[in-house]
């Protein structure tokens, strides 16, 4: 792939700095450090690999690396990323366009990011131009709480922030006791059902902030990555209907990087007319059962703060304790 040099005509002065696209298959190693160093420097645990990146990106639908795509460096030293996509809200008149940002800790406090938020922004005003012009449009950004830089840099743009999540957790000690209500069983899941499972899990976040359409490819991306393991989902059935689900999976690189044994307990769902009935509870207890006898010792998930199910508060009623926060910005385009 050729990569071309570009021009930010706001780019500060700073010696050997300049500014590129997409390099292709050779890059994934310099994001990978970037990503690397980033979670070092900020004590966060996230656990980054060449494997899972080259899998997300084999599988981008909104984005084209080789246009969507913009690299800093500085003498030579790949310091910075940003990529962009977009995606269509389940309100038809409510698109999101994202920018994607990371700076190494040695390019911090540069002014290399604002430039390059900026430039994030010109290219989704240029696909922006080929959707229809129906509704409201925005930027839309991220970052967490021990990233003071970035949220400045974002609010000084004009970012306001609009959502907050957590990351939360509990070991695997004292764990309470949660039944399903008469007529719903759990069976073992079957290969053949894992679609139907995945769908019924769709339209239970339907009603969730900024559920977008899944589109093919995203069944695609999900079913052949390391975090589909069926053989540890918890499903809720009503005869053939399924009503609710954990879509359990175990990270080993995760693990293994940080010496834990976690289990992770994510995409809780139940079907809307089966709700407040005890079933995602009920579900959670027994996919804690289920990793600590699988040998961990702690679980771990993430959930929207201003959830409309409550979910916040069933996890804490369970002993889930918050861990660090996300903050999704955006701002009008």
């Amino acid at each position: 792939m050729t990569t071309k040099w570009i021009t930010l005509n706001d780019a500060p002065q700073v010696k050997g700095l300049g500014f590129r696209s997409f390099g292709g298959d050779s890059d994934y190693p310099k994001m990978i450090t970037i990503l690397s160093d980033i979670a070092k420097a900020d004590r966060e645990d996230d656990v980054y690999t060449l494997e899972d990146l080259r899998h997300d990106y084999s599988h981008l639908t909104h984005s084209d690396p080789a246009m969507d795509m913009l690299y800093a460096e500085i003498d030579g030293k790949t310091l910075a990323y940003a990529r962009v996509d977009w995606y269509q809200e389940e309100d038809p008149n409510h698109r999101i366009y994202s920018v994607i940002i990371n700076i190494h800790p040695e390019a911090r406090d540069q002014g290399i990011e604002a430039p390059m938020i900026k430039w994030c922004e010109t290219r989704l005003r240029e696909k922006a131009a080929d959707h229809p012009q129906d509704g409201a449009q925005f930027f839309q950004a991220y970052s967490n709480e021990k990233r003071g830089s970035h949220i400045t840099v974002l609010e000084t743009l004009g970012y306001k922030p609009v959502r907050y999540g957590i990351g939360m957790s509990r070991s695997l000690k004292n764990i309470p006791e949660g039944d399903l209500p008469e007529g719903i069983e759990v069976r073992p899941v079957k290969l053949e059902d894992c679609r139907k499972i995945w769908d019924a899990s769709i339209e239970a976040f339907r009603d969730h902030w900024g559920f977008s359409e899944p589109e093919e490819e995203d069944y695609t991306s999900y079913s052949t990555s390391k975090y589909f393991q069926p053989e540890l989902w918890q499903v809720a059935w009503y005869g053939d209907e399924v009503v609710g689900s954990v879509m359990n999976y175990v990270d080993l690189d995760y693990n293994q990087k940080l010496n834990r044994n976690r289990g992770w307990t994510e995409e809780i769902s139940t079907h809307r007319e089966w709700r407040r009935k005890g079933i995602a509870k009920a579900l959670i207890v027994r996919s804690m059962h289920m990793h600590k006898a699988n040998g961990m010792t702690e679980v771990g998930l993430g959930v929207d703060t201003q959830n409309p199910n409550g979910a916040l508060q069933l996890y804490q009623s369970l002993g889930y304790e918050k861990e660090r926060e996300f903050i999704t910005f955006r701002k009008p385009m």
